[in-house]
């Protein structure tokens, strides 16, 4: 005897349609599509996440390895190496940072291959021990230029970001950068910035890679590359989050809130708050809805994150006892 289960949806909220602009490529069979960047450099995505690999005569060189594209990467590798009769051999391992969701699946590659990222992202996966994540050998502090096989690659920390080791690697001979978890072209920040633990660095982010010479853009989330604009239309976003919640700051009354609560300050701080945050995210959510992706389902989110930011990391608001 079998059980049929229903699945219910009608409950659920609708959300904005997603802009044609925010979408890649289909995706082949095997769920992947694999693409080149410029000449050897090809990128792949599941739809969700990215990564990168480059082609040289000394092997293949992977830039990060998140565990939902998995064992789709070493078949990305396999496929251009079969078209164009060079080496499918993975040599060399680039972690952009400790993030699992970026790094998850680099156990499935050779124990022998290289492994390369910040001082700081060995220190962490040292501390995380996590078997899925072997920790990067081969360490920088500030910057490092790598020659793999005639090829170059230049790796740069430039402070702490969405995580305290998340660097930028940029690829001058093939006018691509790859920097993750900053700019989601096309579409909104998900949860809290990206999830992101220093909103400043993150903020400031952006202008480091527009600082760099560039055509191509990895982000390492969702289905497409992107572009100069790409970055550009995120700044503004943020922007416009970070103008919207100083003005509620300053214009938001509590007062109802502690009156209704005169015990219980947590329960008034938190309806003051929700409501703060719900006043500078309404203005932005209906500038971008039809604009970024997402916008409608995460900017309400980011807004909370930037607020407390701006009330906490430059002390906008503060409020001293006379």
């Amino acid at each position: 005897m079998t059980t049929e289960t229903t699945t219910i949806t009608s409950e659920l909220p609708d959300y904005a349609p997603v802009p044609q602009s925010a979408l890649g490529p289909a995706l082949n069979e095997q769920g992947y599509y694999v693409g080149r960047v410029e000449r050897n450099l090809y990128w792949i995505t599941d739809g969700t996440y990215q990564s990168a690999f480059l082609t040289t005569k000394d092997g293949v060189v992977v830039l990060d390895a998140p565990p939902t594209i998995g064992n789709n990467i070493q078949r990305a590798v396999d496929e251009i190496a079969a078209d164009n009769g060079i080496s499918n051999k993975v040599t060399h391992l680039i972690y952009s940072h400790h993030h699992a969701d970026h790094v998850g699946a680099s156990s499935l590659f050779d124990k022998n291959v290289t492994r390369i990222g910040h001082e700081e992202t060995r220190r962490l996966l040292l501390r995380d021990d996590d078997p899925t994540r072997p920790p990067n050998e081969e360490t920088f502090q500030d910057n490092r230029t790598i020659e793999i096989g005639g090829e170059r690659i230049n790796l740069a920390w430039r402070g702490a970001n969405h995580s305290p080791d998340n660097i930028i690697i940029h690829l001058p001979d093939h006018d691509a950068l790859m920097l993750i978890d900053i700019v989601n072209p096309g579409w909104a920040p998900v949860f809290q910035s990206n999830l992101t633990e220093d909103i400043p660095g993150y903020l400031e982010a952006p202008a480091n890679a527009l600082s760099y010479s560039w055509k191509h853009f990895i982000a390492g989330h969702l289905g497409r590359l992107g572009t100069r604009d790409d970055i550009a239309l995120h700044q503004q976003y943020m922007a416009d989050i970070a103008e919207a919640s100083r003005n509620a700051i300053d214009s938001t009354d509590l007062t109802r809130y502690f009156e209704k609560y005169p015990d219980n300050p947590w329960a008034a701080f938190r309806g003051g708050l929700e409501e703060v945050v719900a006043n500078a995210a309404a203005p932005v959510i209906e500038k971008y809805t039809g604009v970024l992706a997402a916008a409608d389902v995460f900017t309400e989110s980011t807004t909370f994150q930037v607020l407390q930011s701006i009330r906490l990391d430059l002390g906008h608001g503060s409020w001293v006892h006379p």
